[in-house]
């Protein structure tokens, strides 16, 4: 990083200390109308008042007023697929007929270094254009995705975490590894990318159905030799899904149990979807410290249903927000937690305007096992930040005017808000993203 490396940075703030449950107004977050944010080498020093901190400021920082703006912690998208960037809004079909119809012939393509790096470019540039600063990400089955992903996220010092995805059987013949191929390729991508900057390494079995018991038990057993990696896979999406995964592994007691007897339920497995899973599978993902990612955008666009957030969290689940792009419709975090609070409304489950912030930044944290690093501005972390313009459209303006507090403000952003209401995101105190408002 180059530049200045102490500021200050002036405008409201509002995070989340923790999870505030269902409150309307929590202790769990805090707000600061007039605030101020120091950042040292690109991290938390300080947040408190304006007037209290610039009080003993010393010279050798940098201010930068953003006041008039609001400020949260960077978003945090849990699930999101960079290959399906170009299918994005594909009309029609339920999951296995939109995964023949569009996934797999989009992600044909990603053998080409050349073009994956081009939709990897874009991808990252799209994610922080929208506030989003740490991602969990699918790329393909091709080794070249997973280095196009990982070199566009290092030139940004952006938090990313991917890798490969396993597919041995009920895919496309061109698409297809297999066990060996599967572990050989994960492990040298694991170890040429894990842990460098920013970036981390998830062990990706796309889903049961494309994965034979060797290729899920070679993957268990990557999990088993790199513990700090991550396992990224989809599970009780789609209840046709369910059912596939039934017959081809009727040893196991639920589709999760498939994962869970190959070693790949554990503490940073992350499980895209979780809707049509019972009690025994919420116990044994609270248990062993796996998480779910909360997709609303796209379960809308599938048919495929509604997530519980309520029986989640009654077992102590971890659950972050992901926009699951392209059958997410948007990536946005702003847009996610609008789809979000309609599927919980439907579920007869509140969400007010803080937990939706929590699931956006502190649970999407606490979801990858990162909320030491990042997800709230508590000194030490990682200064990744967003910068929300208020009067990003007329109607945000004038519907704005009429609130009365930050939590008001927020479900209005995050309800009429899109990628104009993110004036700036910047990168452990480095700007990554402005606006251009010519």
């Amino acid at each position: 990083m180059t530049g200045v490396r102490k500021k200050a940075f002036r405008a409201s703030f509002w995070h989340c200390l923790g999870d505030p449950g269902n409150s309307i107004e929590s202790d769990a977050a805090e707000f600061f109308e007039d605030g101020l944010l120091l950042v040292e080498d690109g991290k938390v020093s300080a947040i408190g008042p304006a007037d209290k901190l610039l009080a003993g400021l010393s010279s050798d920082f940098e201010l930068i007023d953003r006041s008039g703006s609001l400020i949260v912690p960077g978003f945090i998208d849990t699930h999101v697929h960079y290959p399906q960037t170009d299918m994005i809004a594909a009309y029609g079909s339920k999951l296995l007929d939109w995964l023949q119809c569009y996934a797999y012939p989009t992600e044909r393509a990603f053998g080409d270094p050349e073009h994956a790096a081009d939709v990897a470019d874009f991808f990252v540039k799209e994610l922080l254009r929208n506030g989003t600063t740490t991602a969990l990400v699918f790329a393909t089955v091709h080794p070249t995705s997973v280095d196009a992903i990982f070199t566009a996220a290092l030139r940004e010092n952006m938090r990313v975490l991917s890798g490969k995805v396993l597919m041995d059987r009920n895919c496309p013949a061109d698409l297809r590894d297999d066990a060996l191929t599967a572990y050989n390729d994960s492990k040298l991508l694991l170890e040429r990318w894990h842990g460098r900057g920013r970036l981390g390494y998830a062990i990706t079995p796309r889903f049961a159905a494309t994965s034979t018991d060797d290729q899920l038990a070679a993957a268990g057993r990557l999990a088993s030799e790199y513990p700090d990696s991550y396992v990224h896979t989809h599970v009780a999406e789609n209840r046709d899904e369910v059912e596939l995964v039934a017959k081809m592994f009727p040893q196991s007691r639920s589709y999760l149990g498939v994962y869970d007897q190959h070693g790949l339920v554990r503490e940073r497995s992350v499980f895209a979807h979780c809707l049509h899973l019972d009690e025994s599978d919420r116990q044994c993902m609270s248990r062993k410290g796996a998480a779910m990612s909360f997709c609303p955008s796209s379960n809308l666009f599938l048919g495929s249903g509604l997530f519980n957030l309520e029986l989640a969290e009654q077992h102590g689940v971890r659950v972050g927000l992901g926009t699951d792009v392209g059958a997410g419709t948007s990536f946005g975090m702003l847009n996610t937690m609008s789809e979000a609070y309609k599927v919980l409304h439907l579920e007869h489950q509140p969400m007010s305007p803080v937990k939706a912030l929590y699931l956006a930044t502190l649970g999407g944290a606490r979801a990858l096992y990162l909320d030491d690093r990042v997800g709230n501005f508590e000194a030490g972390k990682d200064a990744d930040f967003v910068v929300l313009n208020r009067a990003a459209t007329p109607l945000l303006e004038r519907r704005l005017a009429m609130t009365e507090n930050v939590a008001d403000t927020f479900f209005v952003l995050m309800m009429l808000g899109d990628d104009r209401s993110v004036d700036a995101t910047y990168l452990m105190g480095e700007l990554a993203h402005e606006a251009n408002h010519a």
